[in-house]
This record gives structure tokens, sequence and C-alpha cells, in this order.
């Protein structure tokens, strides 16, 4: 098997070497004597194959997602909060409490459907439902806001339904039902503002 390996291989070696004899082959002259002349082997030139390495421009068709942002009107909710106390020292400003979050398989919504307060803390509960529609292994954002007119708040993010498995939804803490967050939160906050 070995012979047949190596005969192969000879031949294949031959087989891509462009070989041209350029000197015949001489034997040397023998005399009785045991006087010798030098004889002469044949030489060969060999060129073997050129081989450039490079790059070479191609014309190929890759995936390529463009995403067009556009401004336009719509409705946000919209919660203006006076502190109990009166307090003319803490001034209002206008901020934008939002939610976003990315999928992927199906189509998802998120609503932010409560907002609750107790003393300067507030906390935004939202819900995340699967559609029926299937993106495949592509990714979508979604995202609801809400604007708020209040003094400066400490501001926690809820939401309920199931975290979808992906680095961008770490900043949320997510839970199963609103029945586990009620327990995580306790009953002392006030809902200002509920969908």
């Amino acid at each position: 098997m070995k012979k047949i390996i190596m005969t192969i291989m000879a031949a294949t070696v031959l087989y891509s070497c462009d070989v041209d004899q350029t000197k015949k082959t001489k034997l040397p002259d023998v005399d009785i004597d045991v006087d010798t002349e030098a004889g002469q082997l044949p030489s060969f030139d060999v060129d073997w194959a050129d081989v450039n390495v490079g790059t070479t421009t191609k014309t190929v068709k890759v995936p390529k997602v463009v995403v067009v942002m556009e401004e336009t009107e719509v409705e946000v909710p919209y919660v203006d909060v006076d502190m109990p106390n009166d307090d003319d020292t803490l001034e209002k400003e206008e901020q934008t409490l939002m939610v976003e979050v990315e999928v992927t398989d199906k189509e998802h919504k998120i609503d932010i459907k409560e907002i609750r307060a107790m003393n300067n803390n507030l906390v935004v509960i939202s819900m995340l439902e699967e559609m029926d529609q299937s993106i495949n292994d592509k990714k979508m954002r979604i995202s609801d806001q809400i604007t708020l007119n209040a003094p400066d708040l400490n501001v926690k993010y809820y939401i309920v339904g199931e975290k979808p498995d992906r680095i961008f939804n770490t900043r949320y803490k997510y839970f199963k039902t609103i029945e586990d967050l009620n327990q995580k939160i306790g009953d002392d906050y006030k809902v200002i503002y509920k969908k």
C-alpha cells in the first residue's frame, strides 16, 4: 500500500512540474590502465508553479440592517406631581420615564401600567407580553414612556413578565406575576398613575 501511495505522490510531483533537460548524460571513459576521466551527470532546469497571494474585489450579498428614526407626534401620558407638604423649595422638572426591552423569536409589547409613590421614591411598573407574530432570530427593541413633571425623585423600574434572554435587558428587575412584585415592594406605596 505504501508503494502505491509513494508512486501516486511521485507521479503528482512530476505532473505538476515542467522539466527541461539542459545537458545530455555522459558516462565516464574507462581505460584498462585504470585511468579514468571524469564523467558528467545530467542537469535539469525545473520550473515550479508560480504562486501569488493577495486580494481581489468581488461583489457578494451581505445582510444589512437599516434603522430609520422619524419624529412624529403621539399622545404620551403626562403626570404632574405636587408634593403633599407644598414645599416651594422643591422645584419641579419635566422628565421622561421610559422602559425599553430587546426581544427575539416573537414580537412583544410593553406598557407602563402603574406608577407608585412613597416619600421621594417612585416605582414604575410595566407589563411585558409576548405576541403571536414570529420574528425568528431577529432582535427587536420595544419601549413605552410617560412624561413626569415632579421634583427630583428616586425612580425604580420593575417589569412583570418573562425576562428576555438578551444582555440589554439587565437594567430592570423582572417578576413573574404582579403578586410577586407586590410582595417585594409592600403596601406603603400610593398609586399615582394607572393605565
